[in-house]
């Protein structure tokens, strides 16, 4: 009776924040996320954020929110490395807490490479990419069957050019959500 409650009010909270919210989110000068809101699930099962929305600058789903570590979803690597660096690691405890509230949830890991190297190496760079960060999910908690892999390699690049500051961006995995 209590959640059947809990989720009534939530639904309409949303209703509410919905009619008079306006998009947009804050971030630090430095493109860091300034504030991480709380989340509770709606009767559609739904994320939403009650931090942002609370001060009337955001009602949706968590993940949308441009103030939630949520919406972060690409982890960039060093040359010719698959470990993710330490200043990832909150953001993909941020993933895996919402990913483990909602075994229904899934997601697909995009492992990218740089042009360096041959074809074959890159998507198995890429590949070792998204299984470091599924490894570091599962560890978590999230749920094996919640997490798919892929690796393209160098064929889908964020950053076209033969530069440092291209291959940099290119260096990456991405984490798509699947069971939206």
């Amino acid at each position: 009776m209590k959640h059947q409650l809990n989720s009534l009010f939530a639904v309409v909270l949303v209703g509410v924040l919905a009619g008079c919210s306006s998009t947009g989110g804050s971030k630090t000068d430095t493109g860091e996320v300034a504030a991480v809101e709380d989340r509770s699930i709606t009767a559609e099962g739904g994320a939403v954020s009650s931090g942002a929305a609370a001060s009337g600058s955001f009602a949706g789903y968590s993940l949308d929110d441009p103030a939630s570590p949520l919406s972060r979803r690409v982890i960039y690597f060093e040359y010719d490395s698959s470990n993710v660096a330490s200043a990832d690691q909150d953001l993909l405890a941020a993933h895996a807490s919402y990913l483990a509230s909602d075994a229904g949830q899934t997601i697909t890991l995009e492992g990218h490479a740089d042009e360096s190297g041959s074809r074959e190496y890159n998507i198995g760079l890429g590949d070792r990419r998204s299984q470091s960060v599924r490894r570091i999910l599962e560890l978590h908690g999230v749920a094996p069957h919640q997490v798919n892999t892929v690796s393209y390699g160098e064929e889908k690049p964020a950053a076209e050019g033969h530069s440092e500051a291209a291959w940099r961006l290119n260096r990456r995995v991405e984490i798509v959500y699947t069971g939206r």
